[in-house]
């Protein structure tokens, strides 16, 4: 019987536990676990209107690869869609219509986006494929923000990119690397310097946007996400189940040691009876640099270039939707005066299984790399600042509405900032664990964001981890 150990009850971990057991049913599993719950960045609390996300809330549904693995794990009739409201963009005191096409808010000309910047920037858009070429060696990677502000200016940076970005990656565009975040992005790149065409920004878009399928005009559109009808809990509760591990709560691992009988794990409320043939460490960056230094010391020095951004989502229910917008929510220019959030989600609005309950469901997001001191306010002060810019942005009047139920989620050090060193980085840690017999690492940071992201590599990190011997 292989023993294994996993460092981490989050997805990534639970994930791995759980394909582990499909391949070995006889394997003994431990899941060791620093906090009190599972379930890691993902978070379902219970609102007395029903289970909320306060962590990720959906998942890329053009990814079959995830939709299937949710079926396979039996939730496949809870998978709900979105309503198709459109999401807005708050800048220069105003509301706009996030504008279609393009790349994560980088347009391949002034069009969609003329009612977000000025004239002269709009002009400079539809001038930068005459601009000099880009210095673009294929396989490099740049900071986005760096590249946007030299080829379109600062406003498309502030007043889009970044405010899209910092959805997901709570960063701002200069502190991600294209081919960490946009990767589609740097492949057009690439292709434009392989084939010896002029490498330009506006070039790359159009290249990005010829390659997307054409839809039927009569056909109805596929949602590009899609969540669980009872919160992520469903996804992390079906895990531990049918991975049949034993998990670990409030058990920090402090240190791991290996000698010719395997693992030794050591820390408080960690007391194997035996080593582990096997280990899998799925905690964040940083700690996995700890964990690794006495048993894979080159992929620890590596992985403590990795650095952490924090954020915070303030959850609220409200009794009335009046005066609400007809949106899925409204991303923030990062320069505009006077307003905290970096975004608001209306999730009664974006999911029907939500807007069925009544009221008003309300995510305000705050905090950004390097910008962490709402993320440790007070819940008063964050709550009042959300309400705040509620109103302030909509016009809805959230404590006239009932605030009914608050729940505040702050995310300390919750994603890597992929920044243009962070995949070399990613490398490196791999080829430092693939010398050291019999461990793998997984992870948002080593397989990247978002759902699905986190779920292959934890996969991928189990099947290699079973190959050993």
């Amino acid at each position: 019987m292989t023993r294994y150990a996993i460092i981490g009850a989050g997805l990534a971990g639970l994930t791995a536990a759980w394909e582990i057991r499909q391949s070995d049913p006889d394997a003994l599993i431990d899941v060791f676990e620093a906090e009190d719950r599972i379930g890691g960045k993902l978070h379902t609390v219970p609102f007395d209107s029903g289970p909320t996300d306060m962590g990720a809330e959906a998942y890329l549904a053009l990814r079959s690869d995830a939709t299937d693995f949710f079926t396979g794990l039996g939730l496949g009739d809870d998978l709900v869609s979105p309503s198709g409201a459109r999401s807005l963009v708050y800048s220069g005191g105003e509301l706009h219509p996030l504008p279609g096409g393009g790349v994560m808010g980088i347009p391949a000309s002034s069009a969609p986006v003329r009612d977000l910047v000025s004239a002269e920037t709009a002009a400079r858009i539809d001038a930068e494929g005459e601009a000099p070429a880009i210095d673009w060696e294929v396989g490099q990677d740049a900071s986005v923000g760096t590249l946007v502000t030299e080829r379109y200016g600062a406003e498309v940076t502030d007043h889009l990119v970044s405010a899209l970005l910092g959805g997901v990656y709570s960063c701002a565009a200069e502190d991600l690397g294209i081919r960490a975040t946009v990767p589609q992005l740097a492949a057009a790149l690439d292709e434009l310097a392989e084939s010896g065409q002029k490498v330009t920004l506006s070039a790359a878009v159009q290249l990005c946007e010829s390659r997307r399928t054409p839809r039927d005009p009569g056909s109805t559109p596929t949602p590009v996400f899609a969540a669980f009808r009872h919160g992520y809990a469903q996804v992390y509760e079906a895990l531990a189940e049918q991975a049949q591990a034993d998990i670990h709560l409030d058990a920090f691992v402090a240190g791991i040691a290996r000698d010719l009988r395997g693992y030794h794990l050591k820390g408080p409320g960690v007391s194997p009876e035996a080593p582990y043939d096997r280990l899998l460490v799925t905690t964040p960056a940083p700690t996995t640099a700890v964990l690794l230094r006495e048993v894979a010391p080159e992929a620890s020095a590596a992985l403590r270039a990795v650095q952490l951004a924090s954020s915070v989502v303030v959850g609220m229910k409200f009794d009335s939707a009046a005066g609400l917008p007809d949106n899925s929510g409204i991303l923030v220019a990062v320069d505009e005066p006077g307003v905290r959030a970096k975004a608001f989600t209306f999730s009664s609005k974006k999911w029907p299984h939500l807007g069925a309950r009544g009221g008003a469901l309300v995510r305000a997001s705050f905090g950004r790399f390097g910008d962490d001191a709402l993320v440790r306010a007070e819940e008063d002060v964050l709550v009042d600042a959300a309400l705040d810019d509620l109103e302030h942005i909509t016009g809805f009047d959230g404590r006239a509405a009932g605030l009914s139920e608050i729940y505040v989620q702050r995310w300390f050090g919750g994603l890597p900032r992929y920044d243009e060193t962070h995949l070399a980085t990613v490398a490196a840690v791999r080829e430092g664990v693939a010398g050291v017999p019999s461990l793998e690492v997984a992870g948002a940071w080593a397989g990247g964001v978002g759902v699905p992201a986190v779920i292959d590599d934890a996969r991928a990190a189990a099947a290699r981890l079973m190959q050993v011997g």
